[in-house]
């Protein structure tokens, strides 16, 4: 069996070098908003190209907690409208909605799944405020058109790249596009912790101070307490397996890179569109995921030949049952067709030739 991901694989990389951090981390006596906390800030601002690393509970909550400092601050106000990614999992939805903001969904580029510029400026009215840019599957969104798109029109970029840890386009990052961006670091993640982890990147001072008080019950002192904040931070222990991680995460991404390129020079399936990738050098392959118009069928093709795959995603937000009263009458044929066709086949840093092998032949055996 060729699995999906394996996380026992991916962390066995690290077993010595883990056990220390937690070793230094038990015996510091300090367990919570620490120095393992600071070094990783540090550290992962550092790596972004940005000036300021949040860490939080995890991803949801750091797109979440952007847009309520936003608020804070009076850069947004409710009711207002922010241009998402129909096709995009539906925590980038969540977070605008447990704002008190509007979700208004673009239709995405047919070729890289991410937002179309042009869709979006079609999508721009009054009550626009902002464009939160999903970065799928690894790669980045076009954000020389969609930051030059905002500024134009006065508006926030919020980058979620949850999914395009160390991603660039001509050599700037993911995190460092935006106004801010929001970060997971859920176990699977290209950088994932040892469970929840998430941070938010951005160059504002006052939007980071800010998001320093809400993450810790709206407080930067101790009992008092300047908004009506929450519980969310990164706590010592996953910060310090981050910073372990981190400092391999380009040979992790080179890894990565090099079966996304064996599969794509392998695969030659016609049932079976593969991944549009103009720049190979930035994008960081966090899925590969291929278009079948008999996506059920192949999927089972593979798992019966011993290849683990899964569907990233199945149900568009729009159709979900959470949003179904306001949004279920919307007619976005791309996006539904995506959700429709679309199979993640396995990728990771640890797969070994056997493995790739194995999965090129039995997507090329598929008839």
């Amino acid at each position: 069996m060729v699995d999906f991901l394996d996380l026992r694989a991916v962390n066995a990389q690290y077993r010595d070098e883990l056990i220390n951090a937690f070793s230094d981390v038990l015996d510091s006596g300090w367990y919570i908003a620490g120095a393992a906390l600071e070094r990783f800030e540090h550290e992962f601002s550092h790596f972004t190209g940005s000036k300021h690393c949040i860490g939080v509970a995890n991803g949801l909550d750091a797109l979440i907690l952007t847009l309520r400092a936003w608020k804070e601050l009076g850069r947004l106000n409710e009711g207002d409208e922010v241009i998402v990614p129909a096709n995009t999992y539906i925590a980038s939805v969540l977070a605008i909605t447990e704002n008190g903001l509007t979700p208004v969904f673009v239709e995405p580029d047919v070729t890289s799944f991410n937002l179309d510029p042009a869709a979006v400026e079609r999508a721009i009215t009054p009550r626009t405020k902002a464009i939160l840019a999903v970065h799928l599957y690894g790669q980045l969104a076009d954000m020389a058109s969609l930051t030059a798109l905002a500024k134009a029109n006065g508006l926030l970029v919020l980058e979620d790249a949850a999914q395009a840890h160390g991603a660039t386009i001509d050599g700037k990052k993911s995190g460092s596009w935006g106004d801010a961006a929001g970060f997971s670091f859920y176990p699977g993640k290209n950088l994932g912790a040892l469970g929840d982890g998430g941070a938010i990147t951005t160059d504002d001072d006052d939007l980071a101070q800010t998001l320093r008080a809400l993450r810790n019950y709206g407080s930067h002192q101790k009992y008092k307490n300047l908004y009506k904040g929450v519980n969310s931070r990164l706590d010592e222990l996953q910060a310090a397996v981050l910073t372990v991680k981190l400092r391999d995460l380009d040979n992790q991404t080179n890894r990565r890179r090099a079966v996304a390129k064996a599969y794509r020079e392998g695969m030659s399936n016609p049932l079976i569109a593969l991944p549009h990738c103009p720049a190979e050098e930035g994008h960081v392959w966090h899925l590969f995921v291929v278009r079948c118009t008999r996506r059920n069928e192949l999927k089972d093709h593979l798992q019966a030949l011993g290849v683990q795959t899964l569907v990233h995603y199945p149900i568009p937000p729009h159709k979900q049952e959470a949003y179904a009263a306001e949004y279920s009458a919307l007619e976005l044929p791309v996006t539904e067709a995506i959700h429709e066709e679309v199979l993640s086949l396995p990728i990771s840093p640890v797969m070994t030739s056997d493995d790739i092998l194995a999965v090129i032949d039995a997507v090329n055996s598929f008839k």
